[in-house]
């Protein structure tokens, strides 16, 4: 097949976000049994090595330059965008990052009949999708996560960064995801939850669940405990679940561990750390990592993983590397969505907490005892290993690219 892909994001190295990491690796597979093309934005701190790495993995790559970033520009353009999202129903974080000159290469391709399919990676750029296409190739949105879902979380969870704009938002998102989503011939989402919130609003789609994996080689698991007091956080660090998350650890969680553990550490790795984050620093225990070359090494070298998410929907990669290379995880029920991790029938893979009294509980209990972190690190790894491989993604994405039914 001949497969355009659309990405505003820059997916390499695919180690910038959740977003990249699996777009790059269901590019990487497909691309090795069909002829990729990939139109992507190319944003100020990618290098020119970069774009040489990623060239290298498609048969042909488009870049566009982004658009500037119209979300510092004054509150008569806020209004007008929001004015266009209010009558035509598309978002101002779509709009954002729209680009004429790719929309008209966008059409240029499919109309040259260059493709036999088109895929949008994340739902950002099922702009560049026309109706009309879906008449002459297969047309794939790769949702990553529902807009809309995300937006009624942020609120119920009272992390929004401006409330009275998302509930004004939040019916708009909803009739444009529904919208949206009747331009495709397939939608792929990340969770069963995800399938079942876009079910209601797409009864007559087809929906295929495909999780994201991990690249094994990437993250072997650890061959010794480290033991100790030190946790770790991993994840793009100007990303708002993530920022939420920890900020929430580090002043309600960790000063209770540190009462009954004074030598406990927290690392948070991760590219991009905002301002709030970096005042994290000044915290005792609190070390802001920023960008790592080795995610592994960091995660190696802790003794357990904790992903305190309350918001953000979808498979967390970060639960999912952290499961592969071996670290005990002590995570939310956002942390651990889309993954069969306790319960009677399933074998003890990770322990659940979402207040701050059951995070100090759960992590006392692993520090406590190396052979419950021994489960957790044996029973993780071999989760990952069945079920959460990017080999196993990209073969039902190729599945559904070919319009085979799952």
């Amino acid at each position: 097949m001949n497969i355009l892909m659309l990405s505003s994001t820059f997916p390499y190295p695919p180690t910038r976000g959740g977003t990249q990491v699996r777009t790059f690796n269901l590019l990487k597979y497909l691309s090795q049994r069909h002829s990729v093309t990939l139109a992507t934005q190319r944003e100020g701190d990618v290098t020119d090595a970069e774009v040489a790495g990623l060239r290298d993995c498609v048969d042909h790559l488009a870049i566009f330059e982004r658009p500037p970033d119209s979300g510092t520009t004054g509150i008569l353009k806020k209004i007008q965008r929001f004015g266009r999202f209010m009558q035509q129903g598309t978002p101002p974080s779509v709009l954002n990052r729209y680009s004429v000159e790719m929309q008209t290469w966008v059409d240029n391709w499919v109309e040259a009949g260059k493709c036999d399919v088109i895929t949008c990676e994340h739902s950002v750029n099922e702009i560049y999708v026309q109706p009309h296409f879906q008449k002459q190739l297969k047309t794939i949105v790769n949702i990553h996560s529902s807009v809309y879902a995300t937006c009624r979380n942020q609120l119920s969870t009272g992390i929004s960064e401006n409330s009275l704009r998302d509930r004004i938002n939040l019916p708009l998102l909803r009739r444009y995801e529904q919208n949206y989503c009747a331009k495709f011939s397939a939608i792929v989402a990340t969770t069963e939850e995800d399938k079942i919130q876009l079910q209601q609003f797409n009864p007559n789609s087809e929906i295929t669940v495909i999780p994201n994996g991990v690249d094994l080689a990437s993250f072997p698991s650890r061959t010794t405990d480290p033991g100790g007091h030190r946790l770790i956080f991993i994840g793009a660090m100007d990303n708002l679940a993530n920022i939420d998350a920890v900020c929430f650890f580090s002043n309600e969680v960790l000063p209770e561990i540190q009462k009954l553990y004074p030598d406990t550490t927290f690392d948070i790795v991760g590219s991009h750390p905002v301002s709030e984050v970096l005042a994290l620093d000044k915290k005792p225990g609190v070390s802001v990592v920023g960008r790592v070359p080795s995610m592994v090494k960091y995660l190696h070298q802790s003794t357990i993983c904790v992903v305190p998410m309350r918001t953000g929907f979808g498979i967390k990669n970060k639960t999912l590397e952290a499961m592969a290379a071996g670290v005990p995880i002590v995570a939310s029920d956002r942390g651990l969505e889309g993954l069969a991790v306790d319960g009677a029938s399933h074998p003890l893979r990770a322990l659940r907490a979402n207040k701050s009294a059951e995070y100090v509980t759960a992590i006392s209990q692993l520090f406590d005892r190396p052979h419950l972190r021994s489960q957790l690190s044996h029973n993780g790894r071999q989760l990952v290993e069945t079920q959460f491989t990017w080999d196993i993604a990209g073969k039902s994405y190729e599945q559904v690219c070919l319009g085979r039914e799952q």
